[in-house]
């Protein structure tokens, strides 16, 4: 049994959303990685930064804080309404699979000192998971819902990343 009404009541003056009983410090989370990607470009030690990145679910994120109102964060996670935390779990899930295959992507033009590859790379990854922060960002505030996700989704594609993020082929093409 959820007791969501009983949590947007719980929520109501905090940075947790009373609607939707999500909270975007999350984001936070993934901003941070963003921000270090960015700095590649010019210093490409910034990788290795970047690589020791480790995934964390919403409520990993929040048990691992200094948020105010952590503990409220990850129980009200628990209540929040299916149309919010489903489409958010997914998103989280595609952007962690994303963030796996890019770091890897960035490595091998790192490692290949392919500078102008390199930064069009971090810009075209960066831009598209700014996209699922927005996402993400939408979902937490009830902007967005699991219907309106799925619309998004599926307008997306099942194998657009993005535009020009190149393929492990195209990556090896630079080297042969």
């Amino acid at each position: 049994m959820k007791l969501t009404s009983t949590y947007r009541k719980l929520t109501k003056n905090t940075t947790i959303n009373d609607e939707t009983l999500l909270s975007t410090d999350y984001l936070n989370h993934f901003n941070e990685l963003v921000m270090m990607l960015e700095m590649v470009p010019d210093m490409p030690e910034m990788l290795a930064e970047a690589e020791a990145w480790v995934p964390k679910t919403y409520q990993e994120h929040f048990r691992d804080s200094n948020f105010q109102h952590k503990e409220l964060a990850v129980w009200a996670y628990e209540q929040a309404p299916d149309k919010y935390r489903v489409p958010l779990d997914d998103c989280i899930e595609r952007m962690d699979t994303e963030i796996a295959e890019r770091l890897t992507e960035l490595r091998v033009l790192v490692d290949g000192e392919q500078a102008a590859v390199l930064q069009e790379t971090v810009a075209t990854t960066a831009g598209l998971l700014r996209r699922r922060i927005d996402t993400m960002s939408a979902l937490i505030n009830g902007a967005m819902d699991a219907e309106a996700y799925e619309a998004e989704m599926a307008a997306e594609g099942p194998t657009d990343h993005g535009g020009s993020v190149m393929g492990q082929s195209d990556i090896d093409a630079l080297f042969d």
